[in-house]
């Protein structure tokens, strides 16, 4: 087939260089190809990552593609490309600048590497996910978004920091949009096995919740000029990794739904098997009332999005 694997990262920000960073250091992939419009800053953090993989004696070897058509028989690509929220900017604003900009880069990813398979990190997720399988014709297993990983390791720091004890041993569950309308999901919550339930009130419990939904502005209100990226890079890296590697584990990921918990065509963050072809398996988790309710906020709210862009005929736009 092709020498070893290799690894597309379109955008070369924060997350993206931390992503390729992370990759790096594990030395799960032969190559990395870094894509960003700044093509020099993308070069020298590519000569700087491949210095770092030397240090560790990895032998992953990180490049640059200076067009698209460079970023070619990638196995995986992570798009983290997009405008970040400006001030002044509506959410439809971003919305749509940032569909844009995924349309033209998952179009180059269809011709340049047909069978990769695509972890979108920009915002909207849910939506660009979608935008993502419409522009790129891929099969739904191929298309995926990281949200529901990050905001699982968000929710296990904070029953961490809540109990004092456990690190390591917290599984936090959490599904649904990437956003307010995420569902944590307590009930699959454990510390040892032990459940939440058992360790926590269930006031300190919505308390976990509440910081879980707004774990990103809190950094971002201490960082003022940016947005957190360390989290979210390391949670892009264990999805490629688990691709990279056919693990077959489940982690929660941003998929395109076809009637899974009773939605379709719209994309949400549920439980999915990982491995060599991407999402493998859907898990269905049984639901109580409260959560299906939560959940089908999180789908609504989706769903409005995919409408904002189809009001603007974006889908006909070729």
């Amino acid at each position: 087939m092709k020498h070893g694997k290799r690894v597309g990262i379109v955008g070369a920000g924060n997350v993206g260089a931390t992503v390729a960073y992370s990759l790096a250091m594990l030395g799960s992939c032969h190559e990395i190809i870094l894509r960003d419009n700044k093509i020099d800053v993308a070069k020298g953090k590519a000569l700087d990552m491949s210095q770092a993989a030397s240090a560790v004696r990895s032998h992953t070897v990180v490049k640059v593609a200076e067009a698209m058509e460079d970023l070619v028989n990638c196995d995986v690509v992570v798009v983290t490309a997009g405008s970040p929220r400006l001030p002044g900017m509506s959410r439809d604003d971003l919305l749509m600048i940032n569909a844009k900009i995924t349309k033209e880069v998952v179009q180059g990813i269809a011709k340049y590497s047909p069978d990769a398979i695509i972890i979108m990190v920009s915002n909207p997720l849910d939506a660009m996910t979608y935008v993502a399988l419409k522009e790129s014709g891929f099969d739904r297993s191929r298309v995926l978004g990281m949200a529901g990983i990050l905001d699982s390791s968000r929710m296990a720091a904070f029953i961490q920091e809540k109990l004092g004890y456990g690190g390591g041993q917290i599984r936090a569950s959490v599904m649904g949009g990437h956003g307010d309308d995420m569902v944590p999901l307590p009930r699959y919550s454990t510390v040892a096995g032990v459940p939440l339930t058992d360790v926590l009130s269930d006031e300190e419990i919505s308390e976990i919740v509440d910081r879980t939904r707004h774990g990103g502005a809190e950094i971002v209100g201490h960082l003022k000029t940016g947005s957190a990226y360390y989290a979210p890079a390391k949670s892009t890296a264990i999805m490629v990794e688990a691709i990279l590697k056919d693990t077959k584990q489940i982690h929660p990921c941003a998929v395109y739904l076809e009637g899974e918990y009773g939605y379709s065509n719209v994309v949400s963050g549920v439980p999915v098997m990982l491995g060599a072809n991407g999402a493998e398996k859907i898990i269905e988790v049984t639901l109580n009332e409260k959560e299906k309710e939560m959940f089908k906020n999180s789908c609504s709210s989706v769903e409005s999005l995919i409408h904002t862009l189809n009001a603007h005929n974006f889908f006909e736009e070729k």
